[in-house]
């Protein structure tokens, strides 16, 4: 029997493995997931328009892209202007191509890769899904002119997710249809994690962009609010990644390491290097002032480690007492106040064992297969 091909379009996919490509991980791990039932084809940025054999049944379909996340760039600077334009049309030429002779067509996410989708679809008389983020629907869909093109893109798609359920109500309302709700979620091996401690001093860490939306500003400014008592019972706090704070996060850091605080600032991580910093954390923080589930939530879930969270998104009813603690409201007050309410916790009363089998990589490939297969809007 001749295997179908579903493509998968989006604007995050591992290009240098630097870290950087945020949700890309993901997305890598969802296609090796996929391919039980599929041969896939992934149109992705890159470094120059080209067609790569990513493994036995996956193909990567490159349209040439900045450096930095797509994400970064702003349409009142020429430069980005330019390749803004540039990526729009690559993306969309390099998913016509992809589609050729395939069944169906995944979106990555909304915008503009859901765009890109419904024109080669509809051209091609194949369906498309889309799979929306917390950046389409909480940052493009209030520009009124984008949410009017994100409703197009959602109300004619055979299927529709959000990889949060908060996030699924407000796509809800936007596309006017049901939304499912799926969770991003990547493969990572728990089977070398280092026991949890018992007794301080801990180890925390904060891994993720430097971006407002992000909180690491908010985190730099909890780090300072703790006291000498609270800084007695860290080991260490690692702040890992990179983006448009990085001058705050490394001034800020260098003034906490100048009283002596343990901080240490790392760049974006590879996907080993960020398992492994992972692997040996007592927490993580997760500052963030937007947010629906991020997949370093996830992460954190299957690996057992226990997180200090904001009130934002699914996060606020997702992290109970078994799994975190949650700051009272969104500030680097609050947020450092529940940093000494993690701190004065008895490690032994976290369980996340519900979690980790809630965030499975091969429950959410089987839904997708699943749809896409049964053709059931």
């Amino acid at each position: 029997m001749t295997r179908p091909t579903l493509v998968m379009v989006t604007t995050s996919f591992p290009i240098a493995g630097d870290g950087s490509e945020a949700a890309g991980a993901f997305v890598a791990d969802l296609a090796e997931e996929l391919t039980s039932n599929f041969n896939i084809r992934i149109v992705a940025p890159g470094t120059a328009n080209a067609i790569e054999s990513w493994s036995e049944h996956i193909d990567v379909y490159r349209y040439e892209a900045p450096k930095s996340p797509l994400s970064t760039l702003k349409p009142w600077r020429m430069a980005d202007l330019a390749w803004m334009y540039k990526v729009l049309k690559g993306g969309q030429r390099a998913t016509w191509q992809a589609s050729d002779g395939t069944e169906h067509i995944l979106a990555l996410w909304a915008l503009p890769s859901g765009q890109w989708a419904k024109k080669a679809a509809r051209r091609r008389r194949i369906g498309y899904s889309v799979w929306t983020l917390g950046s389409d629907i909480w940052s493009l869909g209030k520009v009124p002119l984008l949410r009017a093109r994100l409703r197009s893109i959602l109300k004619s798609a055979h299927h529709c997710w959000s990889d949060g359920i908060e996030l699924g109500n407000e796509t809800k309302a936007i596309a006017g249809r049901e939304v499912a709700f799926l969770p991003s979620t990547r493969r990572i091996d728990a089977g070398s994690r280092s026991p949890n401690r018992s007794q301080p001093p801990f180890r925390f860490l904060f891994l993720g962009r430097w971006h407002p939306n992000k909180g690491v500003d908010l985190l730099m400014q909890a780090l300072s609010e703790l006291e000498d008592e609270d800084w007695a019972q860290i080991e260490s706090v690692t702040i890992a990644g990179g983006g448009a704070l990085e001058p705050l996060v490394r001034s800020s850091a260098a003034s906490l390491l100048h009283a002596g605080r343990p901080v240490e600032v790392r760049g974006y991580l590879s996907r080993d290097e960020a398992s492994t910093a992972m692997l040996h954390a007592d927490y993580l923080l997760i500052p963030s002032r937007i947010e629906s589930i991020p997949v370093v939530f996830s992460d954190a879930m299957k690996l057992g480690l226990p997180v200090v969270s904001m009130p934002v998104g699914d996060l606020s009813a997702l992290v109970t007492s078994e799994i975190g603690v949650l700051a009272n409201e969104v500030s680097a007050e609050a947020f450092a106040s529940a940093m000494r309410t993690m701190l004065g916790t008895d490690p032994a009363r976290f369980h996340l064992q519900a979690m980790r089998e809630r965030f499975d990589l091969g429950k959410t490939a089987q839904a997708i297969t699943a749809a896409i297969l049964q053709n059931k809007p």
